[in-house]
């Protein structure tokens, strides 16, 4: 009796997390798309895109903690989720060789962003912090969605990073290629996690 209580509550706290996930990422996307366009920066309308997909992510697995409670759909339900945000994964990685690539072939520098800058920091913050937490759940659960779901949210962490490091030399130096080349870095990892991720592979 206590341990399907333990799982109940974890459960809960994992749907929480999601619905955090979802809320914050909705705002941030949207904030950093309206403040990409009025500062014409590809890199921070980029990171909202990024923080859109980690939306579909987030909704994937409040589906996925909510299937949980049903016994009988619980496997099929992991093995569905894991495979979603395998999809979501490599949807970010094309993505960010798209936006990246982009960049570096229009040679179009952005203008100094403040408030992107201040909107990178909050994020570099808040997403380490979530990660971890989705993280404790998932291994509590045993979720390799959950799990593949919090590695997404640690690449947004560094996606964050990248992005603020970006700001500040474009800001300071004017080195505009220095985030596109940084995200580029990073796409394999993201591509290889989300394909192994669609293969149920841990």
């Amino acid at each position: 009796m206590a341990v399907a209580v333990d799982r109940l509550q974890l459960l809960r706290r994992g749907r929480a997390l999601e619905i955090f996930t979802v809320l914050w990422n909705s705002a941030e996307g949207i904030v950093s798309i309206v403040l990409g366009l009025l500062a014409s920066s590809i890199a921070l309308i980029g990171f909202g895109a990024d923080s859109f997909i980690e939306t579909s992510s987030g909704a994937i697995l409040l589906w996925r903690l909510q299937a949980a409670r049903d016994p009988d759909t619980d496997l099929a339900a992991e093995a569905t989720a894991l495979r979603l945000v395998g999809v979501s994964l490599v949807a970010l990685a094309v993505y960010v060789i798209y936006d990246s690539a982009g960049a570096l072939l229009l040679r179009k520098p952005p203008e100094s962003s403040v408030p992107g800058i201040v909107l990178a920091i909050l994020s570099l913050i808040a997403m380490p912090l979530l990660a971890r937490a989705k993280r404790n759940v998932a291994v509590a659960l045993g979720s390799r969605a959950l799990e593949a779901d919090a590695l997404q949210t640690t690449i947004c962490t560094y996606l964050s990073a990248i992005l603020l490091v970006g700001l500040v030399l474009n800001a300071a130096w004017g080195w505009w290629w220095a985030d596109p080349v940084a995200a580029l870095v990073m796409a394999p990892l993201i591509a290889k996690e989300g394909v192994q991720a669609l293969r149920g592979e841990d």
